[in-house]
């Protein structure tokens, strides 16, 4: 069973793990080291996550195991919009991908950062397969860098009934 939880400041170092596997690498293309999410422009989308305003974020456990995470984080990393505008990250572990895991955290976490936020952003290889989950979401392009699109979606308030 998976259970959805928010991720606390000592969940730092799984989501440092959880950034270096949404660093996508094409077929073929061997792995990147380790050490890469240490970089100064990677490093600040997890370094202190918890202990900043506009840090939200939702952390996957099977069987009390952590196996994904997604969250938001006020910054000018890659997908940067606007100041007031959060940039999403979102990973699984290998073995757990491709199970409707990644939809059911995008969602809880989209449903989480609703009432702070008025839209989120994202960067995405435009060949990444995760990009279907991101357009069929709401996700729509907003800029281009050579192979890297800015996508953003909008949150619109939920009715309560």
């Amino acid at each position: 069973m998976v259970i959805v939880r928010a991720c606390q400041p000592a969940d730092e170092p799984f989501l440092r793990d959880m950034l270096y596997h949404a660093i996508y690498i094409p077929p073929g293309m061997p792995p990147l080291s380790p050490d890469v999410v240490d970089q100064p422009d990677i490093a600040p989308y997890v370094r202190g996550f918890g202990r900043q305003v506009g840090d939200i974020g939702l952390l996957a456990e099977q069987d009390a195991t952590p196996c994904g995470a997604a969250w938001v984080r006020l910054m000018q990393g890659y997908g940067f919009v606007d100041a007031h505008t959060p940039e999403l990250t979102i990973a699984l572990l290998p073995p757990f991908r491709g199970q409707g895991l990644g939809t059911l955290l995008l969602e809880a976490l989209l449903d989480a950062v609703r009432p702070h936020f008025q839209q989120v952003s994202l960067s995405v290889v435009k060949e990444n397969p995760a990009r279907r989950l991101y357009e069929r979401l709401g996700f729509v392009t907003v800029s281009q860098n050579g192979d890297s699109l800015t996508l953003c979606k909008r949150l619109t308030a939920t009715r309560r009934v």
